[in-house]
This record gives structure tokens, sequence and C-alpha cells, in this order.
């Protein structure tokens, strides 16, 4: 069996390979990042906030609370709007359902309540309308099923409502999505695009380091004393006196 020398030579081939796979990656560092520099953060960061506003809730008489177990146990109920009406949030052991908070009745989070909800977020025509069963790439964040409102604007609009509280999720639109593909490759996660300390990203900041160890070794390798001759040549010779 061949033993192998760690000599220059050595170093260097592998040095060379080693570079052009991670100089490829600093290609994709460097361009994600000058995109994501590039891009307006405020239309980026708008679609991560509601653009609605909360509704006062009227005044008067409301649905008796213990009315509302109906045989079940109650695990906790939230009393908020829903557009302009109130009503109850409902948690137990099967999930949650929402009741109307003036009469009791039963409310489901159809088609017509999604785009209600997402018509107070956008006030752009409403182009379809999709059940998602679970979440997805932009609403990664968040879990269950969602009811997708995709709107007719300059920025191609998404917004998602939870197909069991009508809660309004988050808005996504084009600038976001591009922030987000180079974002991806920013931080290597190319699955769920959120963790930056993920074993690919920290295998490749490993090859890096080596990857800066082994340049200075061949950087200062690669002089030898006849590239300083230069230097000899330009001191001044001594001048000796001699005396009697």
């Amino acid at each position: 069996m061949k033993k192998i020398r760690l000599t220059p030579l050595f170093f260097r081939r592998i040095h060379k390979w080693v570079g052009l796979i991670l100089g490829l990656q600093f290609v994709l560092w460097t361009l994600s990042g000058s995109v994501m520099a590039l891009l307006d953060k405020d239309e980026v960061a708008a679609h991560d906030h509601s653009m609605g506003h909360a509704h006062p809730l009227p005044e008067g008489a409301y649905f008796d609370v213990a009315a509302l177990s109906k045989g079940e146990p109650v695990q906790g109920v939230v009393l908020r709007d829903l557009g302009t009406r109130p009503v109850y949030e409902v948690r137990t052991e099967k999930g949650v359902r929402l009741v109307d908070a003036t009469d009791g009745a039963a409310i489901s989070v159809d088609e017509g309540l999604a785009r209600e909800v997402a018509s107070m977020m956008n006030e752009a025509p409403i182009r379809q309308v999709s059940l998602l069963p679970k979440s997805t790439l932009e609403t990664r964040d968040h879990e269950g099923r969602m009811w997708r409102v995709d709107f007719s604007d300059a920025e191609n609009s998404s917004a998602y409502v939870a197909a069991d509280t009508a809660r309004f999720i988050v808005m996504r639109g084009d600038t976001w999505r591009t922030w987000d593909f180079f974002w991806m490759l920013h931080n290597m996660d190319y699955l769920e695009r959120k963790s930056f300390n993920h074993p690919l990203i920290i295998f490749v900041a490993f090859g890096t380091l080596w990857l800066s160890g082994t340049g200075f070794y061949l950087l200062f390798k690669s002089f030898s004393r006849a590239d300083f001759r230069w230097l000899r040549r330009r001191k001044k010779p001594v001048v000796r006196t001699l005396t009697n």
C-alpha cells in the first residue's frame, strides 16, 4: 500500500479542488447577500404583518360561556372579533371551533369566510381560493389546515387564513418570495429554509476554515530565499574606516 506523503504538493492538489467546490458556494453567498440587500426591506417585511385592524367588541349581552361545552370538556375559551362580530374560540380535546358570541351558533370556516377575512387584509380583487391540508414553505412557521386566498395585484399576493379559527396567518408576495429564495441559497437550508446551523453549512464552515489554513501554509511554502534577494541588494554597504 502506497504511503501518503503530506507534502506541499499534496496539500496544493486538495486545496485546488476544495477551493473550486467552496468557491461556487462563495459566489452564491455573495450573489444572494447582494440581492437580499437590494430588495426593499419594507416590501419584504410588510408581508409578515397583518394589514388589517382589530375592531372593538360591541357592548351588550353575550352567549353564556357555560353552555359552550356541549357535553365535552372545554380547555379554553377566547372572546375575540371576527371582522365586526364577536366570536368565541372554543378549544377542546378535538380541536378548536368557532361560535357566535351573541347567539351561540356554530361558525363554519368555509371559503366564503376565508374570502371575508382575507379581504380585510387586501383590497385587491380575489383571483382564487384553495384549501391547503398542511402548511407550505410560505407558511412554514405555522401548522394545520389553512385557506390560501390569491389576489390579482402587482405583488401576486396570497393571504393565508387558519381553517379552524379563521385567524389571518400571513400575507406573501413576489418580493418576499424572491427574498426567501435567495435566503435559501444563503443559509443552504434547501428543505425548510429556516435553519442556519444545520449539518451542511457547518461542514462548509469547517471546510472554509481548512481552506484558509492550507492557503496560509502553501503561501509560505511558495516562497524561497531567492525571492528575497532584492531586499539584500537594497542594503547599503557598510563603510569601515582604518585607524593607525
